[in-house]
């Protein structure tokens, strides 16, 4: 039995149909679906043992507090993290990058440089750009080349002294190229600049150690990894961490308060003010667990096995173009694809009409697609749940697309 068939009965939604069509749900790298372990933890939680957390001495509250500090347990153990300390729960992967953002737009001057790559979701470049607008600093970009990967020489041309950041992804949202992460933060942190990673659409697929990759941040979201919407992670090294002024303020993130200063909070309290994702954490402690079961590496195999299949089989469609690496061991659980003649949205309305969801559009990734010369793109994404009969139902439905103009 494949990953994909062992792994369906977990996930109720996909017993529905869509326009009287059985679903295929080829839109996992917008955001995954959720398994019943998920959806019952997160129920349990709610009517056991909610309450607010870190407040309380009640019972309730001293169970909330337990469930969520398990939760972070739970991550840093996923991601390879030394300490606790370095898990820092978030909204999504958009505002951790938008929290270490404000942390580090303190420490620039006129003239240092950031580096971003031209292959960003705007959620790694829209923050950068308004740093340097605020602080006066200068915001470079690593080019693309035609076969889809970084052009690493040119990155190596752009570091210089003035570098105080680089922000990249781990896995490109668009043409599911996997990044040389590790070669990124060794060429980075030899130029003395910090390096942040965006493991938006790794997280969900690749086994991570992120203490061997010594990057200085990781983020990524819970909703693209079988868990729920509204919780991320933002990894940071403690080192890295403690050298940071937080860039939001209230309450959970103080120690002590005065009218006119406060005392910041241990890590990685500091970094997370308010009421924080309770029930959001149980769930992810519930994906992380269910992901950890089926074993990264066969979660990796599985996704790669389908991408490869999705690629030989549209390759062959006649006014299909392929975007991003062909070769499946270099890329991560995402084909994008145009089909000649038809507009990326009319082609997603017109799989709809036979129960397929893909993601239509520009990804959130214009600099890329200026960079292609295109709009936008088709783009077929995976999961655990996904398998090889549903690829054959894509194919042919690309195929069958050309005779709907």
């Amino acid at each position: 039995m494949t990953l994909g068939e062992l792994t369906r009965p977990d996930f109720p939604i996909l017993t529905r149909r869509v326009h009287g069509q059985p679903l295929v749900y080829l839109d996992s790298a917008a955001s995954s679906q959720k398994p019943r372990q998920v959806l019952e933890a997160m129920q349990r939680y709610y009517e056991h043992s909610h309450a607010n957390v870190h407040r309380s001495i009640h019972t309730l509250g001293e169970e909330a507090t337990e469930l969520y500090e398990a939760a972070r347990d739970a991550a840093r153990g996923f991601i390879g993290a030394r300490f606790r300390e370095e898990v820092i729960f978030t909204r999504g992967t958009t505002e951790g990058i938008n929290v270490v953002a404000r942390a580090v737009a303190g420490t620039l001057r006129p003239g240092d440089e950031i580096v971003v790559t031209e292959m960003e979701h705007h959620s790694n470049l829209i923050p950068w750009q308004m740093v340097c607008r605020e602080r006066g600093a200068v915001l470079k970009a690593v080019p693309v080349t035609d076969a889809g990967f970084l052009d690493m020489e040119a990155f190596a041309r752009l570091l210089s002294p003035r570098t105080r950041l680089v922000a990249a992804a781990h896995v490109s949202n668009v043409l599911g190229t996997i990044n040389p992460a590790a070669d990124l933060v060794r060429k980075g942190r030899e130029a003395g600049a910090l390096v942040l990673l965006d493991g938006a659409q790794a997280a969900p697929h690749l086994a991570l150690d992120v203490a061997a990759l010594g990057c200085d941040f990781y983020v990524f979201s819970g909703h693209k990894m079988l868990g729920p919407t509204g919780i991320g992670v933002l990894y940071g090294r403690r080192e890295t961490l403690e050298r940071l002024e937080p860039g939001m303020g209230g309450s959970e993130m103080i120690k002590e308060v005065w009218i006119d200063h406060a005392q910041w909070n241990d890590l990685p309290w500091r970094f997370e003010p308010g009421t924080p994702p309770i029930a959001e954490a149980v769930g992810l402690h519930a994906a992380v667990e269910y992901l950890e079961k089926l074993g990264m590496g066969r979660v990796e195999a599985h996704e790669r096995e389908l991408c490869r299949r999705t690629i030989e089989a549209l390759e062959t469609i006649p006014g299909v173009t392929l975007y991003g690496p062909r070769n499946p061991e270099l890329k991560g659980a995402v084909v994008a694809f145009n089909v000649e003649g038809i507009h990326p949205h009319d082609g997603a309305a017109l799989l709809d009409e036979l129960g397929i969801a893909v993601r239509a559009g520009h990804h959130c990734a214009q600099p890329l697609m200026k960079r292609l010369g295109i709009g936008g793109t088709l783009r077929a994404s995976f999961s655990v749940y996904n398998t090889s009969a549903e690829v054959v139902r894509l194919a042919e439905a690309v195929e069958g697309l050309r005779g709907a103009l």
